[in-house]
């Protein structure tokens, strides 16, 4: 059983690929081809963003964002510690510091009420409103922005962090590397904040054969920074440097790829959600089990199909029963941000993000992609129940 089957996709659409990849060969644009800009466009309608901006991967296109705000040292930048580390690291990469804000314990996602007792905090150096990392009370740092993450493929709650982002004056960047085809409130994932940020990592749900991603925005001057970033720096031409910039640039062949793929994503989108409506009668009723929470008003594109057991024993044990199913599982994220060696300069402690803390020791994840069949889906599931009552 595979955990995310993409070789079931690309039999669908394998003479299109061979066929678009060819084509690129033949023109010998490996570099900024004209699929560049045609997939940028299907990118910014599908989204409903007036730029959409290709890029190298959807670490880079988080880099890109902060870099086009000019963020630097002496900036803080709130985010979630319940997340891969791309999306603090490029913080950390331009010297700034980043603040970490527990997460909703039903969604998964940045809380919002954590991200205002944040805010107030920083505001009076005390961190005993809200833990702090330690340069925020030992030299000072100024709030610039916020970078939520929609996790596992739900959209964060835009609504309720807009709002907060807006009241502070600080700028919003939607981490959206799981949620591409996602939607709160009839939005895709990508629209929200001043710039959104998506991943084309082959397992996403929207992915290539490599690296990739892309930023989005509505805002025409960002889009002309942002495009200037990812080539150098480049002004008028490549050899004209108007600021310092880095090699971001998406392949051709991978746009190629994307480009072809699209013909497919909106009915995956759609069997994605189905899966996890199966996956959800077969499992809902558990108690011993907490499924992730999609609020009216949301629609989740699935990239993970995650699960909290009672405790770190239980999830040991559902885990290691379902290897001797032959069944896949993983773990996303087993060590929260602010306890990777990485951070450990910031000073956090462990109990500073106890929901994120919680659910690191618990969750795990089953196959999900959208050609998963029903009889594959009761098999894990009978095999997670298995272990629960063995």
């Amino acid at each position: 059983m595979q955990f995310i089957d993409l070789a079931a996709q690309q039999k669908r659409i394998r003479k299109d690929i061979d066929e678009r990849i060819a084509a690129v060969l033949d023109s010998g644009q490996y570099i900024m081809g004209k699929n560049i800009a045609q997939l940028e466009e299907q990118l910014a309608q599908y989204t409903g963003t007036r730029h959409a901006i290709g890029c190298s991967s959807g670490t880079d296109a988080l880099l890109l964002a902060l870099m086009a705000y000019g963020v630097g040292p002496g900036d803080a930048i709130l985010t979630t510690p319940f997340t891969f580390i791309a999306t603090a690291e490029v913080i950390a990469l331009l010297g700034a510091t980043p603040v970490f804000v527990d997460i909703d314990s039903k969604t998964y996602n940045i809380c919002p009420q954590c991200l205002k007792k944040a805010l107030h905090a920083l505001a009076l150096k005390d961190d005993s409103k809200h833990p702090l990392p330690e340069s925020a009370k030992s030299w000072p740092i100024k709030p610039r922005g916020i970078i939520a993450v929609d996790l596992f493929g739900l959209p964060a709650d835009y609504e309720a962090i807009e709002k907060i982002a807006a009241e502070s004056g600080l700028f919003l960047i939607e981490d959206a590397a799981q949620s591409f085809g996602g939607t709160f409130k009839g939005r895709q994932a990508g629209s929200f904040g001043q710039i959104g940020c998506t991943s084309f990592f082959p397992a996403k749900p929207l992915g290539c054969y490599g690296d990739g991603g892309a930023c989005f925005t509505d805002d025409d001057e960002l889009a002309d920074v942002m495009r200037s970033i990812l080539v150098h720096g480049k002004g008028e031409d490549k050899y004209a440097n108007v600021r310092i910039g880095i090699n971001g640039r998406l392949d051709t062949i991978q746009a190629a790829v994307l480009q072809s793929k699209m013909t497919l994503f909106p009915e995956e989108v759609v069997l994605r959600q189905q899966k996890a409506q199966n996956y959800k009668k077969l499992l809902g009723n558990e108690k011993r089990l907490v499924l992730q929470t999609v609020p009216e008003g949301f629609t989740s594109v699935w990239a993970q199909y995650c699960i909290m057991a009672q405790d770190n024993a239980t999830r040991e044990k559902i885990m290691a029963h379902l290897k001797t199913k032959g069944i896949p599982t993983a773990i996303y994220y087993p060590t929260p941000l602010h306890q990777q060696e990485a951070f450990g300069y910031l000073k956090y402690k462990q109990g500073d993000f106890a929901v994120s803390e919680n659910c690191a020791s618990r969750i795990f994840a089953v196959p999900m992609h959208p050609y998963i069949t029903d009889e594959d889906q009761k098999l894990i599931a009978s095999a997670i129940l298995e272990a629960l009552n063995s």
